[in-house]
């Protein structure tokens, strides 16, 4: 039996990454972040927002990109909270029943995966969730996962840290801004060092521009 209220107190980092390229792309993310926030989340950093070239399908509109760090309740989440003496059954882990909830968020708001890496209202990725490793066999991630998914996901669907994560300028310029010194669970890398051993070399800008009507 664990302790309760040990285990009420518990809390867990998490870094989000953020970016849309339809519409009012500032708008979507700050509504994004006012729904992140909604999860009972204290949401503790923001990164300043980028404009980003598009990776992997260039015929579309730049992004805009941020990342967030929020600290979270171990064990509430969709609006209830779990017996804190009741273990967690397998495949209900906390990082899967956050990322269901984050994907609903995604899917209010209109996302359609119609394109892979292609035009979005709002993507919402999962970067890091404390010192969690889920999803990773010797050092490397999971078969990709299917982006199918609307509601619900398994405990097999999740990966973290995200397995783009360390490759993506888009993801560790802002990631950098706000948490250089936080290190990667499986590449034992710190962000700084991450970023410094990039070799994607998509423009990543700093915005400070108004959104026109699209």
């Amino acid at each position: 039996m664990r302790n309760g209220r040990l285990w009420r107190e518990k809390r867990i980092e998490v870094y989000l990454g953020l970016g849309s390229n339809l519409g009012d792309r500032k708008a979507n993310l700050q509504t994004a972040v006012a729904q992140i926030r909604g999860l009972v989340l204290d949401i503790t950093r923001e990164s300043s927002i980028y404009e980003t070239e598009p990776v992997g399908f260039s015929d579309q509109r730049w992004f805009l990109n941020q990342v967030i760090a929020a600290e979270i309740p171990a064990i509430q989440f969709s609006g209830h909270e779990a017996d804190v003496d009741d273990d967690t059954e397998p495949g209900e882990r906390p990082a899967d029943a956050f990322l269901s909830d984050l994907l609903n968020i995604e899917l209010a708001m209109g996302r359609e995966r119609k394109i892979e890496n292609g035009p979005r209202i709002i993507d919402i990725d999962l970067l890091l969730f404390g010192d969690e490793i889920i999803g990773y066999s010797r050092g490397k991630p999971a078969e990709p996962l299917k982006k199918d998914r609307i509601r619900d996901v398994a405990s097999s669907d999740l990966c973290v840290p995200h397995p783009r994560m360390h490759a993506r300028r888009f993801v560790l310029e802002p990631l950098c801004e706000i948490a250089p010194t936080v290190v990667h669970p499986v590449l034992k890398m710190t962000c700084e060092q991450m970023l410094a051993s990039l070799r994607d070399g998509s423009v990543v800008r700093l915005y400070g521009g108004s959104e026109p009507e699209i």
